[in-house]
């Protein structure tokens, strides 16, 4: 949403429906986005932006607000599954995410709909250390070692395989890899039961070495044909994943190959081809 040339909220949803794209993630409430959502059947992850985060952790009042301003006019018109406290956090806000939860949690079983919207958080991937072999992966303040694979390796393309060394398990794509590597932290930090979702995902088109148009189309098709499949560590449980973005975003900070992740031009034409059913 980051961009001075999108299509409306109507639009949006539209070509995901005629896409049959079936969830959505925004970064954070927007009624324009909400309003446009009502009735029609896209699943929503919904997120608190960071700024929000010390008000909610500071005060149930805050939280119970928060779900009557963003959740309760909308809910179960807009089908909102998770509400995302935060997107990578860093260290100075850290320790408010989970007091935040915990409001959000209880404001919204005040109004009972905490069995049907689940409260949580997204991660950056460098809260893991040691992530490679994938069994060795264990939370840690950020820090990630730097590890050079094939770019076959990273788009889902055969030809590569890496033999965990701590339990022998084979790997054939990063994407796997990285993922059992936050499942073997769970289990050193006693949670092997919490569900991981994969919120944000994707390959640029442009503006970078390794970034094109036929990279981003094998990694993101790859991407939606493996997911299904669930990975070494967690065999045939399908994996929820977001693709990350719906567009190219033309007034996003930062390098070029930033405002090139887009699965679809503003105009709504496709970047590049991928079936999403």
């Amino acid at each position: 949403m980051v961009g001075n040339d999108l299509p409306s909220p109507g639009d949006v949803v539209q070509l995901y429906r005629s896409n049959g794209i079936s969830k959505m993630r925004i970064y954070g409430p927007d009624s324009r986005v909400m309003e446009a959502l009502r009735g029609s059947g896209i699943k929503l992850v919904l997120g608190v932006v960071n700024q929000d985060i010390s008000g909610l952790a500071a005060s149930q009042a805050n939280a119970a607000s928060w779900v009557q301003t963003n959740v309760r006019p909308y809910y179960p018109k807009v089908k909102i599954m998770y509400i995302t406290v935060g997107n990578e956090v860093e260290d100075g806000l850290a320790q408010s995410i989970l007091p935040a939860m915990y409001n959000l949690e209880a404001a919204l079983a005040a109004v009972g709909l905490s069995r049907h919207i689940k409260v949580t958080t997204c991660l950056r991937l460098d809260v893991i250390t040691n992530s490679f072999p994938p069994s060795m992966g264990a939370f840690a303040k950020p820090h990630m070692g730097g590890t050079t694979r094939s770019l076959n390796y990273a788009t889902f393309q055969s030809g590569t395989t890496v033999r965990d060394t701590g339990n022998g398990l084979i790997y054939t794509n990063l994407f796997d890899a990285m993922v059992d590597s936050i499942y073997a932290a769970l289990e050193k930090a006693n949670a092997p039961n919490v569900r991981v979702v994969v919120s944000e995902t994707g390959w640029p088109s442009a503006g970078g070495t390794g970034a094109s148009v036929q990279i981003a189309q094998t990694y993101n098709q790859g991407l939606i044909n493996h997911v299904s499949q669930g990975t070494p560590k967690r065999p045939g449980r399908p994996l929820e994943a977001f693709m990350f973005s719906m567009f190219n975003e033309n007034e996003k900070p930062g390098e070029l190959m930033e405002r090139n992740f887009g699965l679809f031009y503003p105009n709504k034409s496709p970047v590049y081809r991928v079936t999403f059913r």
